[in-house]
C-alpha cells in the first residue's frame, strides 16, 4: 500500500515537472520569437503580430474543443457574450497589444520586471477605485515590488519612455481586466482555452480595423522591401501557434500543480525568459539592474505567498481591531497566485 502511494507521489511530482518545463518553454520561445520578429525580422507592427495571434489561437480553440473535442465547451448564452464577454475582450485586447508594443521598444528583460508590477496596480485600483480593503501584510509585500522596479527602471541601459509607457499601461490593463472578471464572468468557471475560444474572436474583430488602418501601408511595404517572405512568415505565423500551445500549457500546468508551485515557477519563468534574451539579444545590463530585476521576482513570489496564507485563514478567526478586512477567499487555484501570472496577462 505505502510503495503504490510512493510510486503516485513519484509520479505526481514528474507530471508537475514536465507540465512546468513545457509551460516555461513556450512562454519564452513566444516572447524571444515576438523579440525577434521586431528586432531581426524588422517587422516592426505590433498590432498586426497581435492580430494574427489572436487568429491563430480563435482557430487553435475551435479544433480543441470542436473538432478534437478535447475540452468541454462551456455555453454561455447569446447576451452574455455582448454583455459580458465582448468588454472583457476588448480589455483582453489592449493588454496583449501594450504588451507587444513594450517588446518592441524596450528589451525582454525590462518588459518582463515591469510586467510584474501587476500586483501592486491591481491591488491599488482596488482600493482606490472600488475601495477594497486588504491587509497590511498585502501592503508590505508590494514594498519590494516597487522598490524593484523603480530600480530597474533607473538603471535601464536601454530605457525607452514609450515602450515603458506600454508597459506600464499593460500592467493597468491586465488589473483592470482581472478586476473585471470577477463581476462580468460571475458563474462562468472559463479555463484557458474556453476563454481563448470566446475573447480570441472579439478581439480580432475589435482589432483588424486599427491593424489595417495604421499598419497595412508599412506592412505592404515591408513585404516589398523584404529578401526573402518564406522564413519570415513561418516565423510570424509560427509565433501564433505557439502563443496559442501556450495557452494549453498553462490549462494542464495549473491542473498538475498547486497554486504554491504555479506561483515560485512563473516567478521562476520570468527569470528564464530574462537570462535567455539576454544570451540571445545580447542587450546590456548593468548590475544594480539585474539586482533590481531579481528584488521584484522575490516580492512577486512573497506576494503570491502571502495571499495564499491569508487566504488559508478560517472565516471565523478571530482578527485585531482596526485591522483591514483581508480579500475574500479566492474562488478558484488561480486568484492565490500574483497577478502577473494571471491566465491571459502574457498570452496570445
Amino acid at each position: 500500500m505505502e510503495e503504490g502511494r510512493k510510486i503516485l507521489c513519484d509520479w505526481a511530482v514528474i507530471r508537475s515537472l514536465f507540465a512546468i518545463l513545457q509551460w516555461w518553454a513556450f512562454n519564452v520561445t513566444v516572447i524571444i520569437t515576438n523579440k525577434w520578429i521586431f528586432q531581426k525580422l524588422d517587422f516592426k507592427f505590433p498590432l498586426t503580430v497581435s492580430c494574427i495571434h489572436f487568429i491563430c489561437s480563435a482557430i487553435g480553440a475551435y479544433l480543441v474543443i470542436k473538432v478534437l473535442k478535447i475540452k468541454p465547451l462551456i455555453v454561455v448564452d447569446p447576451e452574455d457574450r455582448w454583455k459580458r464577454i465582448f468588454p472583457m475582450s476588448f480589455v483582453f485586447c489592449i493588454n496583449i497589444v501594450l504588451g507587444n508594443v513594450s517588446l518592441r521598444y524596450i528589451p525582454v528583460s525590462f518588459m518582463q520586471t515591469i510586467k510584474s508590477f501587476t500586483p501592486a496596480t491591481t491591488v491599488i485600483l482596488q482600493w482606490l477605485v472600488w475601495g477594497k480593503h486588504f491587509d497590511w501584510q498585502i501592503w508590505a509585500s508590494l514594498v519590494p515590488i516597487v522598490g524593484g522596479i523603480l530600480l530597474t527602471s533607473i538603471t535601464e541601459l536601454s530605457f525607452n519612455m514609450f515602450g515603458f509607457s506600454a508597459a506600464l499601461f499593460g500592467c493597468l490593463a491586465t488589473s483592470t481586466k482581472t478586476i473585471l472578471a470577477e463581476s462580468l464572468l460571475h458563474g462562468y468557471k472559463f479555463d484557458s482555452i474556453n476563454t481563448v475560444y470566446y475573447m480570441a474572436p472579439f478581439a480580432t474583430m475589435i482589432l483588424a480595423g486599427p491593424a489595417l488602418l495604421l499598419e497595412g501601408p508599412g506592412v505592404v511595404e515591408w513585404l516589398h522591401t523584404s529578401p526573402s517572405l518564406l522564413s519570415p512568415f513561418i516565423i510570424i505565423f509560427g509565433s501564433g501557434l505557439l502563443a496559442f500551445c501556450l495557452n494549453f500549457s498553462i490549462f494542464y500546468v495549473i491542473h498538475s500543480t498547486t497554486a504554491v508551485t504555479f506561483n515560485v515557477a512563473g516567478n521562476l519563468k520570468v527569470a528564464v525568459a530574462v537570462t535567455f534574451s539576454w544570451l540571445i539579444f545580447q542587450n546590456p545590463i548593468s548590475g544594480l539592474n539585474a539586482f533590481g530585476c531579481g528584488v521584484t521576482l522575490i516580492g512577486c513570489t512573497f506576494y503570491g505567498y502571502v495571499r495564499h496564507m491569508l487566504s488559508q485563514q478560517l472565516p471565523g478567526t478571530p482578527r485585531t481591531p482596526r485591522t483591514p478586512r483581508t480579500p475574500r477567499t479566492p474562488r478558484s487555484k488561480m486568484e492565490l497566485l500574483p497577478l502577473v501570472s494571471d491566465k491571459l496577462d502574457d498570452k496570445v
